[in-house]
């Protein structure tokens, strides 16, 4: 055999065996990466490590302080796995992004909530109060369709609407778009914001005391805004993502948000 055939059949042994080992690495990956929001999402996951560390696994979370920054990561392979969503946002950024994720489990909700510095109830927003709704499409709509149930304005049908889509305003509100993290920031500054139930909870707001309308959590219409445990499509069966899902669905998990949250929060599995 020539010399030069003799170092490519080598080479070629080399290549196989790096290309096994990679594959065992992968196969034998024991390190779940999570992507979460701050609360309530991190506080809940921070509960399943000893779950995972009984099955082998070890869990890596990773905070987030948006909302698009996380499904960026998942898509891209940086992480494995994020929880700090709802099925209509996920839906919104797989259509807008042209991604490819989807989600293992529906984990809780978080009832979105009017709330105001201002006023104690809805019947003191003065003609023309000016009211901040989060800019994202999912949440304006799902801020539109609160305002609409609490009889401040009627809407018209359809899941993206938006303040075009308001068909009666006698209070004359004035909408400001905002970005969902920053209404609770500016709520001193407003009549009233319509604040997601993370941001809420961050801001020390409670929905079930604090608020001047809340989301009613057995409302049919909003199972489309439960929090989800989001992967890329494809990775759903993985054994890590099996493994992670169950314990994100246990009644350790449930019974902590259920104490710690007191409606706030509710569990949905």
């Amino acid at each position: 055999m020539k010399k030069k055939s003799i170092i490519s059949v080598v080479l070629a042994g080399i290549l196989a065996l790096g290309l096994a080992g990679c594959g065992a690495k992968k196969t034998d990956d024991k390190t779940i990466t999570i992507g979460v929001s701050p609360v309530p999402h991190k506080e809940i996951v921070e509960q399943i490590k000893p779950i995972l560390e009984k099955e082998g696994y070890k869990l890596e979370i990773k905070e987030f302080d948006d909302y698009e920054l996380p499904n960026t990561a998942v898509q891209d392979g940086e992480i494995d796995a994020n929880y700090f969503q709802h099925i209509a946002y996920l839906n919104t950024t797989n259509e807008k992004k042209n991604y490819d994720l989807t989600y293992t489990a529906e984990i809780h909700i978080e009832p979105m909530a009017l709330y105001s510095t201002k006023v104690k109830n809805l019947n003191e927003l003065k003609d023309g109060a000016t009211i901040g709704i989060p800019n994202d499409p999912s949440n304006e709509a799902r801020a539109l369709r609160l305002l609409a149930k609490a009889g401040l304005i009627k809407v018209k049908d359809g899941e993206l609407i938006t303040i075009a889509d308001v068909t009666e305003n006698t209070k004359n509100i004035k909408f400001k778009e905002l970005e969902a993290a920053q209404l609770p920031r500016t709520l001193d500054e407003l009549n009233g914001a319509v604040i997601n139930g993370n941001y809420a909870l961050e801001a020390k707001l409670d929905a079930t005391k604090d608020a001047l309308f809340t989301e009613d959590k057995n409302d049919e219409s909003i199972k489309n805004y439960r929090n989800i445990l989001a992967v890329k499509k494809g990775n759903e069966d993985s054994e890590k993502i099996k493994a992670l899902t169950k314990a994100l669905t246990s009644d350790e998990v449930k019974k902590y948000i259920t104490d710690t949250y007191k409606g706030a929060v509710v569990p949905v599995f």
